[in-house]
């Protein structure tokens, strides 16, 4: 490769650097590569496929045999023949009287509805999994950014320290204090860089693309209270249209078909027949004749006795009806106790938020009268050091606590069934502009 295809190469890639990801842009990467969701895609799909392959049951059925032999025999009557024997048949049958077949073709009907019920499910799950992914590496690099620049701080504090300790107006305990606080900022630092690491991996696990610079949270950006803001409107979404209820209401009703499809293993089955078929030389009675058939009728099949099979089989389905009632009620409980979790966090989120947003001023205020002291001589340098801390520790936990609710609104909406792409939309209008 010659330079100029090396420089055009370089150029490509910075270009792809420069450029921010924000959280609207990774989920529909997302869509088309994690593989969580291309796995509940793919079911889907396959499910969609029993619907013809179960209405086929009560269709015609056509079929074509064959034969062809080389025959041999020696009788006392007819002595020591050989010929060839030669036959075909076309048979066609067609259900007239198939409960079972019609119960279940009402059956896949209702199991697509299942399945797209959980296919949506994944793509919620995806949507909180991108998110959570997304803003744990917006997180680990805030973190990093703070303990960054309270190492600069520190560092300053500690060249102002040995110089102060040179000139005999400080002491030896100020500068091991500020030294002390730079090592620990130094491991944390460390640490830290390795977060950034492992989050953008976890990130790169959804989307199969090591992310770019991503854009993060505006400044000065609001969050916004649940709407309605009334946890028990979010609990009956949750037990009426949440997904897992949903879900478990199609697979209620699929237990329900199979017990009746059970009971129709007493009934009788009815087919419509016709045949046609010919035999040349089909045997040495009949050597070199030709003969043709053909037959229209009705076909009746009524199960007598199978062992206990079928009895058995009604009481396994009554069971599974029970087990299927057991779990939609567990669905409706899940549902109500995880948005009434997501509703009381995300309400106690905005709150905190709040609080240490007040807590960053009055921790950012403490700092500046802290260096005042320190420079008229009223406070020691710990108290600088301990103040600067406060302050690192507070931002962080802002950062927190505004992922932290943002992750709560989402969860609410999943739980309520209603997350959808707008709600993608919403959290990127809430990113700083790329």
């Amino acid at each position: 490769m010659n330079n100029k295809n090396w420089i055009a190469l370089f150029a490509a890639i910075a270009a792809q650097a420069c450029v921010a990801d924000d959280i609207l842009s990774a989920y529909r990467e997302a869509l088309e590569n994690d593989a969580e969701f291309g796995a509940a895609r793919a079911q889907y799909a396959a499910i969609e496929q029993r619907v013809p392959q179960s209405f086929a049951a009560l269709l015609p059925a056509v079929t074509l045999s064959a034969n062809s032999a080389s025959n041999d025999s020696d009788s006392n009557t007819y002595g020591r023949q050989s010929y060839n024997s030669n036959a075909w048949a076309v048979r066609l049958t067609q259900p007239l009287l198939r409960w079972d077949s019609k119960i279940e073709h009402d059956q896949t009907k209702v199991l697509v509805e299942q399945a797209r019920a959980e296919l949506e499910i994944a793509r919620q799950d995806l949507v909180v999994r991108l998110a959570q992914a997304y803003f744990d590496v917006l997180y680990a690099q805030d973190a990093l950014a703070f303990i960054e620049s309270e190492r600069a701080a520190i560092s300053e504090q500690l060249a102002a320290a040995n110089r102060r300790f040179e000139l005999g107006t400080a002491s030896i305990t100020d500068v091991r204090d500020a030294k002390a606080r730079f090592d620990i900022v130094s491991a944390q630092q460390i640490a830290a860089r390795n977060d950034v690491a492992a989050r953008s991996e976890a990130l790169r696990a959804i989307t199969n693309r090591y992310p770019g610079t991503l854009a993060p949270l505006a400044a000065g950006v609001t969050l916004h209270e649940p709407a309605p803001n009334d946890m028990e409107a979010w609990v009956n979404s949750a037990v009426t249209e949440g997904l897992p209820v949903v879900a478990g209401q199609a697979a209620l009703e699929i237990a329900r078909m199979e017990t009746k499809k059970a009971r129709a293993g007493h009934l009788p089955k009815i087919d419509l027949t016709a045949s046609y078929g010919e035999t040349n030389s089909g045997t040495i009675t009949t050597l070199n004749t030709d003969l043709d058939e053909h037959s229209v009728g009705v076909q009746l099949t009524l199960p007598l006795y199978a062992g206990g099979g079928t009895v058995a089989r009604q009481r396994e389905t009554a069971k599974l009806l029970e087990k299927a009632m057991a779990e939609l009620d567990g669905a409706r409980r899940s549902g109500a106790l995880q948005a009434r979790q997501a509703y009381l966090n995300a309400t106690a989120g905005l709150a905190q938020v709040a609080a240490l947003q007040e807590a960053l001023r009055s921790a950012e205020t403490a700092l500046a009268a802290n260096q005042r002291g320190l420079e008229l001589g009223v406070r020691a340098n710990i108290d600088v050091l301990n103040a600067r801390q406060q302050v690192s520790e507070t931002q962080r936990d802002l950062a927190r606590a505004r992922y932290e609710t943002l992750m709560s609104l989402l969860r609410l909406k999943a739980a309520a069934g209603r997350l959808a792409e707008t709600d993608v939309q919403e959290i990127n209008a809430l990113l700083a502009a790329r």
